[in-house]
């Protein structure tokens, strides 16, 4: 019995290291090498100011920026994800119908209702152009120009088969910011 026991804890103690320490360590000196922007958060900096991370969705509201899909957490990373409502529900049909108003009648879909985890930093392209006048208007910039730089940002799908095409709204906004 008292062998058993011995036999399990020093099991554990082995697995416990290699399980919580030696593989991850070996996982992340392996990221660090082979991909260290994306190990790192994929962040995105302005000379030294650090601005955000191309995979996380940041609150634009000014007319000036293209905005990304609208977020039932408030973009707040501690409080991600869906707001669990169904396509029944009053609160949910009363959000997107006032998201309707405020955009109009054209307004893509991915700019009336949530994303998954309320974080989705990619709006569809044509979430893009359709607010690329708006911006335009806002920075007195011909709208042509807007709309040649929202084409410039459209990522196809990874692999040329997963996924759809998309615009990364941080790393437009930075463009159109060093316009």
């Amino acid at each position: 019995m008292l062998k058993a026991l011995l036999i399990s804890i020093r099991a554990t103690i082995v697995l416990t290291i290699l399980t919580c320490v030696l593989y991850p360590l070996a996982v992340t000196g392996i990221a660090q090498l082979a991909l260290p922007a994306q190990a790192n958060g994929s962040l995105v900096k302005n000379g030294e100011q650090l601005v955000g991370s191309s995979l996380l969705a940041q609150k634009f509201t000014t007319p000036r920026y293209f905005w990304p899909r609208p977020s039932a957490a408030d973009y707040a990373t501690v409080a991600s994800g869906a707001s669990n409502q169904g396509f029944t529900s009053k609160k949910l049909a009363d959000a997107v119908n006032e998201r309707h108003a405020a955009l109009g009648a054209d307004a893509p879909a991915d700019l009336l209702t949530t994303s998954g985890s309320g974080l989705d930093p990619h709006i569809s392209p044509a979430a893009a152009r359709f607010q690329a006048a708006r911006v335009a208007a806002a920075r007195n910039l011909p709208v042509e120009k807007v709309t040649a730089l929202v084409e410039k940002s459209i990522e196809p799908s990874q692999f040329g088969f997963l996924g759809q095409a998309r615009v990364n709204v941080l790393l437009l906004n930075r463009a159109l910011d060093q316009l």
